[in-house]
């Protein structure tokens, strides 16, 4: 995941800095060479760096945050605010036009993600009410008109394409024309790309910008390829003036240094950063909610945003009623990991709550859960509502019709026993849940 070797330097740092009574300008100078020395590892451009430990030791050696009682957070405080403004400061949004269409101009290097990119922001569009049409206008890729009209379809989304032409203006031209007819107000164009930055590239481009006038032109930098995109971002910028960048594979980078330069050297936004290869795998890009995710302070905010995209209330209700009454049984079980995965995978789901990043021992396989979807589907209703009545022979035809073993259906049914334990004791409990996460031992989970 994106920012990991970096976030945990970082939070190395800032959990030294919180035991603190006294910071003296020595412990900070020494504290300062790691964080110098993650960001380098985290391919972060080195003035950059430099700069920003130098605004960092400037603020917390003022007499305010020496003098203060807890100068240890004084000094968090002041690395987390440095890291949202690095990050961009705030969020910025698209500017979606008063007359629409909306024209929306996707440009990158081949191999950054534009076509797939074009798709989400579709369907991330349609979720805040827009109706999208998206433009296949990368004429030379072999298959990209093919690959885009894939992605629409999976999403039943509108694709225009003209496979007779390569005049690029033409077809975005067309495109514009039946996008006000059929009445879709965002309009998302998929451009060429080349393997590196060419003249004929830009000259095209420029030449797709000048006619269309797009009312944003976003550039899609893959996050993996480090310093590279940084790179991109300052060229793209200078010859298009584009007007913010979307972060491709921020789950696959585990440095995430692209993210923490590209603002600082080119001064426009990241709007964007996909997270997954999945069509809904894309979000808003929030700086003070990253900053809180790679300082291990978490990100609440989006698990609450994900769970009202995803989560039927009415469903949430039912079960809520079920778990008061101690009811719950494996088909209710089944939906909420089915919700569950709609919000992405669990383990970057809890990298988001404030406090479960200290467990580092916890790890989340997100295919064991996998195997849970096959063993409850192998079983029938009335062993759903009853797991009391899984015998040897039940739990054999089980493992042969999932694809697991025995012992998988064991330890299975013995954690879902657990949980249907803990309701009870909370149902019974005066103290509810507070006595119960108090008497919790974690270590039989790990």
């Amino acid at each position: 995941m994106a920012f990991e070797g970096l976030s945990s330097r970082l939070q190395e740092f800032t959990r030294k800095l919180k035991g603190k009574a006294r910071i003296t300008e020595s412990d900070l100078k020494s504290m300062l060479r790691e964080v110098k020395l993650a960001l380098l590892e985290a391919d972060v451009n080195y003035k950059i760096v430099k700069e920003f430990t130098s605004t960092i030791q400037e603020k917390a050696l003022g007499q305010d945050v020496l003098k203060s009682l807890t100068p240890g957070q004084q000094v968090i405080k002041i690395v987390k605010d440095e890291l949202v403004e690095l990050l961009g400061g705030e969020e910025s949004k698209v500017n979606f036009s008063s007359n629409p269409p909306t024209i929306i101009m996707l440009v990158g290097l081949q191999g950054s993600g534009k076509t797939t990119t074009a798709g989400k922001l579709a369907n991330l569009f349609r979720k805040q009410g827009k109706n999208p049409m998206l433009v296949a206008c990368d004429v030379y890729r072999p298959a990209a008109i093919k690959q885009l009209q894939v992605v629409g379809k999976q999403l039943n989304i509108p694709v225009f394409a003209n496979e007779t032409s390569k005049d690029v203006v033409h077809i975005a031209k067309q495109a514009i024309s039946q996008a006000i007819s059929k009445l879709n107000d965002v309009i998302i164009i998929d451009t060429a790309g080349r393997l590196q930055i060419d003249e004929p590239l830009m000259e095209e481009l420029k030449n797709l910008k000048s006619n269309i006038k797009p009312h944003e032109i976003l550039l899609v930098v893959d996050a993996m390829t480090g310093q590279d995109a940084v790179n991109v971002a300052d060229k793209f910028n200078q010859d298009l003036e584009i007007d913010g960048v979307v972060l491709s594979k921020l789950d696959g980078d585990t440095r995430g240094g692209a993210a923490l330069s590209v603002k600082k050297v080119t001064g426009k936004p990241i709007k964007f950063g996909a997270t997954g290869e999945k069509l809904s795998d894309i979000e808003v890009f929030h700086p003070e909610r990253m900053a809180s995710r790679i300082l291990g302070m978490g990100d609440i905010l989006s698990v609450i945003e994900k769970a009202e995209e995803t989560f039927d209330l009415e469903e949430a209700e039912k079960l809520e009623k079920k778990m008061r009454k101690s009811e719950l049984d494996l088909d209710d079980y089944l939906t909420q990991i089915r919700q569950m995965k709609k919000m992405g995978s669990f383990s970057s789901i809890m990298k988001m709550i404030p406090g479960l990043n200290k467990f580092k021992d916890i790890n989340i396989d997100d295919k064991e859960f996998e195997k849970i979807e096959a063993i409850i589907c192998s079983m029938t209703k009335e062993e759903k509502r009853n797991t009391r009545i899984l015998n040897g022979s039940r739990r054999l035809r089980i493992a042969k019709g999932s694809g697991t073993t025995v012992q998988d259906i064991n330890k299975f049914i013995k954690s879902f026993e657990m949980t249907q334990k803990m309701m009870r004791q909370v149902k019974q409990n005066k103290g509810g849940m507070k006595n119960l996460l108090k008497n919790f031992d974690m270590s039989k989970f790990s």
